[in-house]
């Protein structure tokens, strides 16, 4: 196992989503690594709360693992065309906190939808909330998997080679940035 340790971020809550499948398939092709997913069922954002209780623990506990991390994933759907609520929900924040953990943190951003774009405009969505943190977004062709409850087979591999070749190419340009430190 190599020292590197990847975050991955799903932007759906469900369990079986195909983005935490795709993340699984991003840290496959990675190679060795270690590996933690983050858990974004957070409370909404409320300066209030924020206000009289500081950052929830489950919030410091997103922040800390970003920080622990010498790079994330991040993999997400799109709802209605954006973003989902709930990475939204987690960008925001994080970016209450007084060290914001993504600046000049390497990223990868891809997306799995049920659709016929793989979730191209949320990904899209993404890529610019991710502007004010000053992540390091990992150039390369949009990877977005269409169709994705038939793009997966019976172990949660990418079925189709075109894709996983595109993955790849992320990866590896993911490990060289992650050499130049």
């Amino acid at each position: 196992m190599s020292d590197y340790k990847l975050l991955g971020i799903s932007g759906s809550l469900r369990q079986g989503s195909y983005n935490r499948m795709l993340l699984k398939e991003a840290v496959r092709v990675f190679g060795p690594a270690s590996y933690a997913e983050a858990d974004l069922n957070l409370p909404l954002y409320d300066g209030d709360l924020e206000k009289a209780s500081g950052l929830p623990p489950a919030v410091q506990h997103l922040i800390d693992q970003i920080e622990q991390a010498d790079a994330v994933i991040i993999s997400s759907p799109e709802y209605n065309k954006g973003i989902t609520g709930v990475l939204k929900n987690a960008l925001d924040w994080i970016s209450r906190t007084k060290s914001n953990p993504l600046v000049d943190k390497p990223v990868i951003v891809l997306s799995a939808n049920m659709g016929r774009t793989g979730g191209e405009s949320g990904q899209l969505m993404v890529r610019t909330c991710l502007v004010p943190h000053q992540a390091r977004i990992i150039p390369g062709p949009l990877l977005t998997v269409a169709m994705a409850h038939d793009a997966f087979d019976d172990e949660g591999r990418l079925k189709n080679e075109t894709t996983v070749e595109m993955l790849t190419g992320l990866t590896d340009r993911l490990i060289k940035e992650l050499a130049l430190g």
